[in-house]
Formats: structure tokens, C-alpha cells, sequence
């Protein structure tokens, strides 16, 4: 858990062990749901040589009217952690839920705050005909 508290509807969330184009996926997804400190002209960059994370914090107090999630696309499995208030975190993780494969790998429970560490994919198509 942070030191300081997010507000009671902000979630942050750290995105690992992917790519940058399926960071700015997942991203796209998030910021097309709810208000974000990242720009969309702020593309993540690859880190060539080192590690690289990447984060944004989501406000999930409103959803924009009419907003439309972009389908979910990505070339692999995305690691993300989720810390905010356990409302807060439920309204993101039920967009994601929308949008992608979500498998829970963890989960740190605090008085006022949850952590949990996610494991994102891309939904497999659906194949038509079949039954």
C-alpha cells in the first residue's frame, strides 16, 4: 500500500510486463470511460534497455455520457495493479471486465484501500456458427 491516500474515487494503476502499445491499449480503454491525468497525445514509449512501467490515475466518481470503450486489443497478457478505495476499484475493474480477459492474482486489503494485481488479455473472438 502508498503512504498517501488517493481520493475516494481515484484509482491508480501500474502497467507492467507489456509492450507500449498495449499500455496505450489498455489506456485508451480507461480514458474513454473516465477522466484520467494522462493526455491522449501521452503515448507510452518503450524504455530500451530497462524495465519500464507505466501509470495513470482514473477518476471513477462519473462516467462520461454515451461513452463507448474501445475494444480491448492486445497482443499479449498485461500485468496491472489497481490501488484506490474497494468502490473505486470495482468501478474500474468492471470496465476491464467489459473489455478483456481478467484473471485476479492478488489482492492486499487495507482499512481504507485495496490492492490488486490483475492479469489483462485480449478477449478471444467469438466464432461465428458455432454452437
Amino acid at each position: 500500500m502508498s503512504e498517501h491516500a488517493l481520493p475516494a474515487s481515484q484509482v491508480q494503476v501500474v502497467l507492467s510486463d507489456c509492450s507500449a502499445a498495449d499500455a496505450g491499449q489498455l489506456f485508451a480503454v480507461l480514458c474513454g470511460r473516465f477522466a484520467s491525468d494522462r493526455c491522449a497525445e501521452d503515448e507510452p514509449r518503450e524504455a530500451k534497455g530497462h524495465p519500464t512501467v507505466w501509470t495513470g490515475t482514473f477518476d471513477t466518481a462519473e462516467e462520461p455520457e454515451g461513452a463507448a470503450v474501445p475494444p480491448g486489443r492486445l497482443s499479449g497478457p498485461v500485468t496491472a495493479e489497481v490501488q484506490g478505495t474497494p468502490f473505486a476499484v470495482q468501478r474500474l475493474r468492471h470496465t476491464l471486465d467489459e473489455t478483456f480477459a481478467v484473471q485476479e492474482l492478488g489482492k492486499d486489503a487495507g482499512d481504507q484501500e485495496v490492492q490488486v494485481k490483475l492479469r489483462l488479455e485480449a478477449r478471444p473472438a467469438h466464432v461465428s456458427g458455432a454452437v
